[in-house]
């Protein structure tokens, strides 16, 4: 293998690199939106929750008979 085709090998590995880099960093940036929406929602239940003791079974804050 000459030195051109070598150095022509190594811009293509190079450049398949960059595009799975980028593949993976914007899989990435997709996960970190839906993992920062998930949290805002779990807060605004936790919130909801708290502000309305109605909602959660009230069973569930007994304690059972044997205590």
């Amino acid at each position: 293998m000459d030195a051109e085709s070598r150095i022509v090998e190594l811009e293509l590995r190079y450049m398949q690199q960059q595009e799975l880099l980028q593949e993976l960093s914007d899989a990435l940036y997709a996960q970190q939106r839906e993992l920062d929406a998930l949290r805002a929602e779990l807060e605004h239940v936790k919130k909801k929750l708290e502000g309305e003791p109605g909602l959660v079974d009230a069973r569930q804050q007994e304690k059972p008979p044997h205590y």
